[in-house]
């Protein structure tokens, strides 16, 4: 039996300038989908995939992500005091325990790899689970659970993929598929943002990882790569010649909430499906398009 994941890191240090000024006093994974900010929703998945220790990897003038899973003890005795039940209750369920949560911070924005080698210490020698908060993942079941049921029978690394039209191969990593396995496939190289005519598929890297520790012996090595950033595709590229990656095809729909369009079509996708107010946005929303 592989060991278990405990740790999930969540990369929060980036500057969010697609969203400016919206971002220039509220970090990105703060901006809401619906009534939850996004980061919010990613630590959800973490959760339901059955982690236990969040890693928040930030950077300057992020402390509102501290903030926002820590108790608010004005806020909650308010809600008490006038019998606000529901709105508590939720707020409660939301919050990690006691000591689930640690920061770290990034000090120079040295890529995404740099940023998971942040995380090292605090990892330690144990797998663990790596996700991207802007990458918003939508289905029956979450994303990284999928992953985990395949990571307890095969072990090894999991990343998670999702196909995607070929025009646009060359805005993700992409791997190439190996051997068809139940529910998975083992992966046999991976490339970073492929021209269309050289991707060895359209199954993009979206954003669910699940790795083993030496990962951070070869991000260590602080080599640059695209953009002459860290990236922790060409660390995994390297961990592959000695260790088995597989992929999972993700069941569901993911959204680039890094982009504006993607963080549009997230608020789309989860209000129509919204308890509270998902038939009556549906009805807005068709007499709005019936508008234009």
């Amino acid at each position: 039996m592989p060991a278990p994941i405990r740790k999930a890191v969540f990369p929060v240090a980036g500057l969010g300038t697609r969203f400016l000024p919206a971002t220039k006093a509220v970090p990105k994974e703060m901006l809401t989908v619906v009534d939850r900010p996004v980061i919010q929703h990613v630590v959800d998945e973490a959760r339901a995939a059955g982690c236990t220790h969040f890693v928040f990897v930030t950077g300057r003038n992020k402390h509102v992500i501290a903030d926002h899973f820590d108790k608010q003890f004005e806020l909650e005795a308010t809600l008490r005091a006038r019998g606000r039940t529901e709105q508590l209750r939720l707020l409660e369920s939301d919050l990690p325990g006691a000591g689930q949560t640690s920061f770290t911070r990034q000090q120079e924005t040295l890529g995404l790899g740099h940023a998971v080698w942040c995380a090292r210490e605090i990892v330690g020698d144990e797998p663990f689970a790596l996700l991207l908060p802007d990458m918003l993942a939508k289905g029956r079941s979450g994303c990284l659970a999928q992953m985990m049921e395949v990571y307890n029978r095969l072990g090894g690394n999991v990343i998670g993929v999702e196909e995607v039209p070929w025009k646009d191969v060359s805005r993700y990593g992409v791997v190439s598929v190996g051997e068809e396995l139940d529910g998975a496939f083992r992966i046999d190289g991976m490339v970073e943002k492929p021209a269309a005519g050289e991707a060895p598929s359209n199954l993009m890297i979206m954003g669910r990882y699940i790795l083993q520790p030496e990962i951070f012996d070869l991000l260590g090595a602080h080599e640059r790569g695209a953009g002459g950033e860290i990236q922790i595709t060409d660390a995994m590229k390297r961990l592959l010649e000695v260790q088995d990656f597989h992929g999972v095809r993700f069941a569901g729909k993911t959204y680039d909430c890094g982009t504006k369009l993607g963080f549009l079509n997230a608020n789309v996708a989860f209000a129509l499906d919204n308890p509270e107010i998902g038939e009556a946005f549906r009805a807005d929303l068709r007499a709005l398009l019936g508008e234009r």
